[in-house]
């Protein structure tokens, strides 16, 4: 049976003894599954397989050669020595600059590695480290290990070109700019409280199967938000309806003379499943519109906390498509227009259209060594031109507070600090609020009422269908 992985914060110990790797007996051997094990470890193996996910292992292991870029990391010697699974001296030679490469872009991991001399936190995100410690653990004798090495490049320049987009997008405007693309099709997000207790009602209204018309959906969510949101109308939660229409969320009946019945498909009956529908939606309208948002940014706008990052993020990647990276190389090159390009990041385009060229077909065929050695040259300029913005230009490294990872937020609309005690933040709030917040300035916090007496409800609910028939 396989061998759990360990998580990619520990890629500087063996995964199966748990030492350190170093230079003598605990020598850094990546596979061509890009699983790396010590040289120890791997000797003790019973089959010449990966122990993580069986992959055979093709080339002799002495004959495999060490990981230099990992030994770097923990302050190890590197030792002065050529792979002598390679054939020909021009292989050697491609290997020796995709190696240097790989092993320059290592030092941007020096300090989540915690690497003495490297206290300062790392200046790339968590999504860039992930992806370069993938990068890393790719064994480039292998041909397996090659091809892997490729996606990891690309999917390092796609990153990039985002992060770079971020960079030069204005925070103040782009939850103004992400809302406006919403309404202009017709769509509304009510902040993260209502918006949360709406969805909950019409999944309460149409999880049994129920099929009625969009009025009485909407008059349903209107009556029974109304106590808590005085704000709610009609039209706000027919919009937050429309999105969910919009997000193919409802299977829709035609009647003659008559409107039409809305019913939940069965997939998105549940309100986790209903709400990551709901969010896709919205990033995808963000996307469409050109804007790109973090998975932090996403998490504090939908949900008013943090803690919901991860989640936006696999929204964020399942709506990537091969044509996306492409896309926003274009949509950086309008950017740097717009700003003057003072950090001279146009220079990049060229190495940023050959990464976004890359065959991403699972079937493609393997790179040659001339194409691996552009590709990692391409991924080495693209990525210290990131650094160098990021240190040199960015005006929120320097100026705007990072955000506390473990920061706790109760979502609650303004509206109820208003009702009691008056909400701290006034016409700048974000609908999201501190815990410390409510405990000061509110008397308490009124819990969602979308968990509302069914009883009650079901008796309105047969008033409701005897409407929409």
């Amino acid at each position: 049976m396989p061998v759990q992985a360990a998580q990619w914060t520990e890629f500087l110990s063996c995964p199966i003894c748990y030492n350190e790797f170093d230079s003598s007996g605990h020598q850094p051997i990546s596979l061509g599954c890009s699983h790396t094990v010590c040289k120890t470890c791997l000797h003790k193996l019973h089959r010449k397989a990966c122990p993580f996910d069986q992959t055979p292992i093709n080339t002799d292991i002495d004959l495999l050669p060490v990981n230099c870029a990992l030994l770097q990391l923990v302050g190890a010697p590197v030792p002065d020595m050529r792979p002598l699974s390679l054939s020909s001296a021009a292989e050697v030679g491609h290997y020796e600059v995709c190696s240097e490469c790989v092993e320059e872009l290592a030092l941007y991991l020096k300090p989540i590695a915690g690497v003495k001399g490297a206290a300062s936190p790392s200046v790339l995100s968590r999504p860039m480290q992930r992806k370069l410690v993938t990068l890393v653990n790719c064994q480039l004798v292998e041909e397996e290990g090659r091809v892997r090495a490729v996606r990891a490049g690309r999917s390092l320049g796609e990153r990039t070109v985002t992060e770079l987009i971020l960079q030069h997008q204005n925070p103040q405007q782009l939850s103004a700019n992400l809302w406006a693309a919403v309404r202009a099709r017709g769509c509304q997000f009510l902040g993260p409280a209502m918006q949360e207790d709406a969805l909950k009602l019409v999944l309460l209204a149409l999880e049994d199967g129920s099929a009625l018309s969009r009025k009485v959906l909407v008059l349903f969510v209107v009556q029974k938000l109304e106590a808590r949101f005085p704000q709610a109308s009609k039209t706000s939660i027919g919009h937050v309806v429309q999105l969910l229409y919009r997000a193919s969320c409802f299977k829709v009946t035609k009647r003659d003379e008559d409107s039409s019945l809305m019913q939940l498909k069965e997939e998105f009956r549940t309100y986790e499943a209903l709400r990551r529908e709901h969010d896709a939606q919205i990033v995808h309208i963000a996307m469409e519109a050109g804007l790109r948002i973090s998975p932090e940014q996403w998490s504090s706008l939908l949900y008013g906390d943090l803690v919901h990052k991860s989640h936006m993020q696999s929204i964020i990647d399942k709506l990537q498509s091969p044509e996306s990276f492409a896309k926003s190389v274009q949509e950086l090159t309008i950017v740097l227009q717009r700003t003057g390009d003072p950090a001279n990041l146009t220079s990049l385009r060229p190495n940023l259209e050959l990464l976004a060229n890359i065959d991403h077909n699972p079937d493609a065929p393997p790179p040659s060594w001339e194409e691996l050695e552009s590709v990692m040259l391409a991924v080495k300029q693209v990525v210290h031109g990131l650094v160098e913005f990021i240190q040199n230009f960015s005006k929120k490294s320097h100026d705007a507070p990072q955000p506390q990872a473990n920061s706790k937020y109760k979502t609650s609309m303004c509206r109820d600090l208003r009702q009691q005690g008056g909400c701290p933040r006034g016409t700048n709030c974000t609908f999201a609020h501190t815990q410390d917040e409510l405990e000061k300035y509110a008397h308490s916090v009124v819990n969602c009422s979308a968990s509302a007496n069914h009883k009650d409800f079901y008796s309105q609910k047969h008033k409701l269908h005897q409407s929409s028939y």
